[in-house]
């Protein structure tokens, strides 16, 4: 599976936060919005409306702090944010007199006024603001340099912006970060405030109610609550401890994925963690990702190891292992293999983005006559994966070369219309929804995205399918055609679920920690009502044991409500109450999660019920 990086639903690159937080920039981009505008597409009503109110807010924290040195203050998806370097920390409570100050802004109703000015000028008007002078020193000699006032408040902007403040609808600010002048943590940290708004006051409370609801689904709170996983200092960051709940869950996953694959036709390999950092020049990895990747291993005969960051470099070597017939493709190599990135460490989000993590990775060596037919397959797997874990919110992005500016990309017009044709054919055969975005292709071949969406409404890439031109050519691969020529495979990059930490973060934020049945690490808990119960409790929770299904007893020195609410907290899926009557009839009162109370039923009923529960989805 190749680098990538992940992007939005409209495309724009981005790093993603599970949590429910606002989402940061990475450097590249805040470069590239550096003097600032919206972000979104161009013409949106509503970035601009956010975009006008960053300037609002600016200008709601000049009036308190007139010392303020001004970053940058864009449009982002889901609201706006400004930087600033200010006397102190701001924090959550200064909140309303900044929200009441833009309140008095909007009303006076202030038009924004746009003017052009000269470099001259600019660096002049904001002579006390060094990041904004920095801007203008980065800006190209031709570059057209604008400015919009607004009341007291004057920044240099390209806008767009509404004609007036009183045109900004109803804002809330959320939270407020550090950041590194122009995501750089050797520069000047400064303080980054959040904020949305929403033309409407309905839109806006089903936001913030979205906003709630993600921070009550965030993984790195369930992940604590159920004992899910840990991160510890002394380990490092950005390096997951998998506790056995969270262990028990990854370990169902991976089981599933294999067997799956297996039916499939993928035959699964172990490679090793490191390599020697020519693999890596080979691939191109090191040349294009270094800052990505861990510094190599320089070992005592001088020879360098580097800890690698993709498979595929390994699966290319199991493939040259032997000369290849065209009767032997497509040959599909799998693997559940762990890998290192070197994120930074203000990047680092739970699981959802770490250091060290593990891939569902497979790479499919085929003929390109093969490529609709792979495709086909990959997709199906990639439909029962998905409706197993309960996901039906996706979409797939068909991410295409851009036929004006071929250059880019590898060279063959014939290679890249056929990959894309029988792309887009085995989309339509299997009647799949799927949108096009040209341009968007890696410069090595086009890909397939499935996006979904999380409690936001967020849209982002969970896992991709890419074809690759590039690899086979890079490392010299052939098989023997019918006619006895030799000829360059197609390779494909796929993995249904990509990151095993970033998909176990996603999943358990899909399901506010309530998993599937067959995934939860304890499925039935038995409570008995009193300690003479217990017996009866245990001879149930064999029953159970029997038919492999993850079942505890109860037995605690507590009140028999306290351990029904201890077991909702724990999102076991059955709780069955055991006392006097039940023993006698060899019943079980049985409570799902969901609040459901399903009365007294007999012990292999409900055993058979638990079972079918699990067999829904696996």
């Amino acid at each position: 599976m190749p680098f990538r990086p992940v992007r939005d639903g409209k495309g724009h690159p981005l790093i993603l936060g599970t949590g429910g937080g606002p989402m940061s920039t990475k450097a590249k981009d805040i470069e590239q919005l550096a003097y600032h505008g919206a972000e979104m597409e161009s013409g949106s009503l509503l970035s601009t409306m956010r975009h006008s109110a960053a300037h609002v807010m600016a200008a709601a924290v000049l009036q308190m702090f007139p010392d303020a040195k001004f970053g940058i203050g864009p449009a982002i998806e889901n609201g706006f944010y400004y930087d600033f370097e200010l006397p102190r920390p701001i924090t959550p409570e200064d909140f309303p007199e900044i929200e009441e100050r833009m309140r008095r802004l909007i009303e006076e109703d202030h038009p924004f006024i746009r003017e052009e000015i000269s470099r001259q000028q600019a660096k002049e008007m904001f002579r006390d603001q060094p990041y904004k002078l920095e801007i203008i020193d980065d800006l190209p000699e031709d570059a057209v340099i604008s400015i919009y006032k607004m009341a007291h408040f004057t920044d240099l902007c390209r806008g767009p912006h509404v004609e007036s403040t009183g045109k900004i609808g109803p804002f809330k600010l959320l939270s407020v970060a550090s950041a590194y002048w122009r995501g750089d943590e050797k520069r000047p940290q400064l303080q980054r405030i959040y904020g949305t708004a929403f033309p409407t006051q309905e839109e806006l409370d089903d936001y913030l109610w979205r906003l709630e609801e993600a921070k009550r689904r965030d993984h790195r709170k369930i992940g604590k609550d159920l004992e899910l996983f840990m991160i510890s200092d002394e380990v490092g960051p950005g390096l997951v401890l998998w506790l056995p709940n969270g262990s028990i869950i990854r370990r169902e996953l991976e089981n599933f994925i294999v067997k799956a694959e297996a039916r499939e036709g993928y035959q699964h390999v172990y490679t090793p963690h490191i390599a020697k950092l020519g693999l890596y020049k080979t691939s191109g990895h090191w040349q294009h990702y270094r800052d990505a990747m861990f510094p190599p291993m320089v070992l005592e005969d001088g020879e360098e190891y580097e800890l690698r960051p993709m498979t595929c470099p390994h699966h290319i070597m199991i493939y040259k292992h032997s000369l290849r017939s065209y009767r032997d493709l497509p040959l599909r190599i799998a693997e559940l293999g762990t890998v290192y990135r070197y994120e930074k460490s203000g990047e680092l989000t739970g699981m959802s983005r770490v250091r060290g993590f593990t891939i569902n990775d497979a790479h499919i060596f085929c003929r390109p006559d093969q490529l609709k037919e792979e495709f086909i397959r990959v997709i199906q797997l990639m439909h029962e994966v998905y409706r197993a874990v309960g996901f039906h919110d996706y979409v797939y992005r068909l991410s295409l070369r851009d036929p004006s500016d071929k250059e880019k990309y590898v060279e063959g017009d014939e290679m890249w219309n056929n990959a894309e044709n029988a792309i887009r054919q085995a989309l339509d055969e299997l009647g799949a929804e799927y949108v096009e975005a040209e341009g968007e292709a890696a410069f090595y071949g086009p890909k397939l995205d499935v996006m979904v969406r999380d409690v936001l409404g967020r849209e982002f890439a969970a896992s991709t399918n890419q074809l690759d031109f590039y690899l086979p050519e890079r490392f010299d691969l052939e098989y023997i055609d019918a006619d006895g020529e030799r000829r360059r495979p197609v390779m494909i990059h796929r993995a249904p679920i990509g990151s095993m930490e970033r998909f176990f973060a996603f999943l358990t934020e899909q399901h506010a920690g309530a998993f599937p049945v067959w995934l939860s690490p304890v499925q039935v808990v038995v409570i008995p009502i009193a300690d003479r119960h217990i017996p009866y409790a245990e001879e149930v929770a064999s029953a159970f044991s029997r038919h492999n299904v993850r079942v505890n007893v109860d037995a605690r020195n507590e009140r028999m409500n306290a351990k029904i609410r201890d077991a909702q907290m724990q999102k076991i899926p059955y709780m069955l109450i055991v006392g006097d009557r039940e023993a006698q009839a060899g019943t079980v009162a049985v409570r799902k999660r969901s609040g459901e109370d399903l009365k007294g039923q007999p012990v292999q009923d409900v055993v058979q019920m638990v079972l079918d529960d699990i067999r829904e989805y696996k």
